[in-house]
């Protein structure tokens, strides 16, 4: 009987592993294009706007998340953000309007990231505290997956530099295959679980009070306003400025991307058996200055050079990741579904404070002095990895 229960969790867990890597594809095939495709509306200077609109609305629906999640449940929360996410999709397609594509950009940022809200909630329902640095670990890495192949698929797709429409159409073809798999799968996926309560400010008064969700939160704040400038800025820096085609670039942001599915599974175990997080995690965020550092002041326009650092930049941030999650599903179970969407509040945080900062620089200087400031910024992060304790 214990080895049929373990059977049927094992099963559960690849079921979401191979939806999450269709959900990623569907997630990521659009994500380096997404600035491209606005600034051909607006400029470049309006660019920040839109992704500062859709995280502030983000974070305010991620703060209310869990209130749908305990009433409707997280499988029925799930179908209705993949609905409102294809509804985005296909009105970005065609969209020639300006207030439409920014209706439709929201749209689609904020149910996407909601949903992968739900599948954290999913995953974590089948985790033991025993295997979650490994669990964790083969979830993103199988969405990392779908994040190596995007780049590629989405080169292929963007004809002449500016054929955006047949990206959104691939998207939207990936949504309807995951929601597929969710819909077949019900039974295996889904699982009855009561909610804990806790209101907003609980939640926030437990994660100041407490160093270890704390450090982990502003460490995850962190990585993800350097996610913001790499997939905002970067792609417009090194396409515009340095001289890559979107060929370069789609087989450049692939590769890049590798260290996420080889560095990712190791660590985890690491964290389970070996060593602590936080060693790890410090690690990461060295790794991280200095590619920031090569940023701004590599000039060269070979593709190896950069494809280099941004191979180097990825391990850090995969370190940096996995070490999160080790760490905070250690602490936090799938009840806890307040604490879960908070830790997620720190995604469109950082979307929103990139775009402020990087909206800031670029009245002044150049682009490449965005990279710069960030380096120094990020100097701070280490104080946060030393509040946290390890698990070992």
């Amino acid at each position: 009987m214990k080895k049929e229960k373990k059977i049927k969790k094992k099963t559960s867990l690849f079921i979401l592993y191979v939806a999450s890597f269709i959900l990623a594809l569907s997630t990521a095939i659009p994500a380096y294009i997404n600035s491209s495709f606005i600034e051909s509306f607006v400029g470049v200077k309006y660019v920040g706007y839109f992704f500062i609109i859709s995280n502030i609305l983000l974070l305010f629906f991620m703060l209310k998340y869990p209130k749908t999640i305990k009433r409707i449940g997280n499988f029925i929360s799930t179908q209705a953000m993949v609905f409102i996410n294809f509804l985005s999709l296909f009105f970005l397609i065609f969209s020639s309007n300006t207030v439409i594509l920014l209706i439709s950009f929201v749209g689609m940022w904020v149910s996407s990231q909601l949903i992968w809200n739900n599948m954290d909630i999913f995953v974590e329902s089948f985790t033991s505290d025993i295997s979650t640095g490994k669990t964790r670990a083969i979830f993103f890495t199988f969405m990392n997956l779908g994040w190596i192949c995007s780049p590629f698929i989405a080169s292929k797709l963007v004809v002449n530099d500016n054929n955006y429409n047949a990206i959104y159409i691939m998207a939207a073809l990936c949504l309807i295959v995951y929601y597929t798999i969710i819909i077949l799968n019900k039974k295996r996926v889904s699982k009855e679980v009561k909610y804990n309560e806790f209101c907003i400010k609980d939640t926030i008064s437990l994660f100041w009070k407490n160093s270890n969700l704390r450090g982990l939160y502003f460490s995850s704040f962190f990585l993800n306003l350097f996610y913001s400038t790499a997939v905002v800025y970067l792609p417009i820096y090194l396409h515009n400025t340095i001289g890559f085609n979107w060929t370069v670039l789609g087989i450049m942001f692939s590769l890049i991307l590798i260290p996420f599915v080889l560095v990712e599974i190791p660590a985890g175990i690491m964290a389970d058996k070996k060593w602590g997080e936080k060693e790890l995690m410090s690690v990461g965020f060295v790794i991280l200055i200095i590619s920031l550092i090569l940023f701004f002041i590599t000039k060269s326009a070979n593709p190896l050079i950069w494809g280099a650092i941004l191979f180097f930049s990825r391990i850090g941030t995969a370190l940096i990741e996995s070490m999160r999650e080790s760490r905070f599903f250690k602490i936090i179970d799938v009840e806890d579904v307040s604490h879960i969407n908070f830790l997620r509040t720190s995604y469109p945080l950082g979307y929103i404070i990139g775009p402020l900062l990087a909206s800031l620089i670029l009245s002044f200087y150049e682009i490449q002095y965005l990279f710069l400031f960030l380096a120094v910024l990020f100097l701070y992060t280490f104080y946060f990895v030393y509040i946290i304790k390890d698990s070992k």
